[in-house]
């Protein structure tokens, strides 16, 4: 049986060297009932993020090849492309002349987000003041922003395939 499962990470910047995840999102396309599995903080770990990848064959991500599992690769010394094999939908929006990050194509598609207004700074300024004040809004702020990447993402392969 073929499973898809579209991820998504957010961190503290854009080099692993100074940076760390804050929430690495993975919405599976299958029958488990988990449907949008995060880990948060220092949750965060291989384990974690195997088992939620479990039967996985195909991965989805934007970016993913340069930032994503890169980053996961030097922060945790997980290869992902051990367990299944990486589509970057960025690369397809490109034979499309679509360019720009995520949130660009998807206004370019005229797909919809409930947050518009949060972006990867805001994610950012949304988990230092969960860590620094203790918000508990601007987690459940970021994990929304987290969980709408993620199915966007599949919205995202959805409309590309019907091009």
């Amino acid at each position: 049986m073929d499973i898809s499962a579209y991820l998504d990470i957010e961190t503290t910047g854009l080099r692993h060297q100074e940076s760390d995840m804050t929430v690495v999102g993975i919405h599976r396309e299958d029958e488990t009932g988990r449907g949008v599995i995060q880990l948060v903080g220092k949750d965060i770990n291989a384990a974690g993020i195997v088992r939620a990848l479990e039967g996985v064959t195909r991965l989805f991500t934007y970016n993913g090849g340069r930032f994503d599992l890169p980053f996961i690769r030097a922060k945790l010394a997980l290869d992902l492309l051990q367990y299944c094999c990486h589509e970057d939908l960025m690369h397809a929006c490109w034979k499309r002349r679509l360019y720009g990050g995520l949130k660009s194509v998807e206004r370019q598609l005229g797909i919809e987000r409930r947050l518009p207004d949060v972006d990867g700074w805001a994610a950012v300024q949304l988990w230092n003041r969960y860590r620094k004040e203790g918000h508990r809004d601007s987690l459940m702020r970021l994990l929304e922003y987290n969980r709408e990447d993620v199915l966007n993402l599949r919205v995202l392969r959805e409309v590309l395939n019907r091009e």
